[in-house]
């Protein structure tokens, strides 16, 4: 008798123990899950502020959680201190004007410097250009690749027409970056299909991401959202 108690104490704190390690592991998988979701909420929207951002070649001028990048020759960039991106989801609001010519706006990524970075961008004054519209929105990559080189070389691949139209083109419509080395999406207005689809050219992988806004060209952007996978 006394050792089948003994074996029947030994079998429940068997499973006692077993219960325990299964609880254990439940808890640290909880744990790291919501660890994760924290970590990507606290990384998600970047607040639009002064002190955060360096620019490059433009003023920068800060209202209410929005930013304005003034006109001025050549490109310029708003860059997001400290920032590191390397695939991931990239999305934000922007605006440009319907001037002919005057209006090329969009984000830089994977930037290393001022002068090298891939970028998507859009050409608002060609959004409902029946002639032009194909030149809507466009991916270069710097240096070396920019929108005249690659058009010539590669006519229609690194630029499309925007789907959907954003109406009027010179008010704020959403676009969602997807990027998964060589690979980037543009979306628009929470589309289902990409606008554009292309590789990217560069061999960085990862870097610094900026506002961006082309020759001659002004921008305003808000409700920038940094998803990392």
């Amino acid at each position: 008798m006394t050792g089948v108690t003994h074996s029947g104490e030994f079998t429940f704190a068997l499973k006692i123990t077993r219960t325990v390690r299964t609880l254990f592991k439940i808890a640290f998988i909880l744990a790291g899950t919501f660890g994760r979701l924290l970590a990507q909420s606290e990384a998600g929207t970047v607040s639009i502020h002064a002190e955060r951002f360096t620019e490059f070649n433009r003023k920068a001028s800060f209202t209410d959680g929005e930013v304005h990048l003034n006109k001025k020759e050549d490109y310029g960039v708003l860059w997001l201190n400290d920032s590191s991106f390397a695939n991931g989801i990239l999305e934000l609001e922007l605006k440009g004007t319907a001037i002919p010519g005057q209006s090329f706006v969009g984000l830089a990524f994977h930037g290393r410097d001022n002068s090298t970075f891939d970028a998507v961008y859009f050409r608002p004054f060609n959004f409902h250009n029946p002639e032009r519209k194909g030149h809507s929105v466009q991916y270069i990559s710097l240096p070396g690749n920019d929108w005249e080189k690659l058009r010539d070389k590669f006519p229609g691949r690194y630029e499309n027409a925007a789907n959907p139209v954003p109406d009027p083109a010179d008010s704020w419509f959403h676009v969602r970056i997807v990027v998964n080395y060589p690979e980037v999406k543009v979306y628009i207005n929470h589309a289902s299909e990409p606008a554009l689809q292309v590789e990217q050219l560069s061999s960085q992988r990862q870097g610094r991401i900026g506002f961006w806004v082309g020759n001659g060209s002004e921008g305003w952007f808000r409700n920038l959202r940094i998803i990392y996978p």
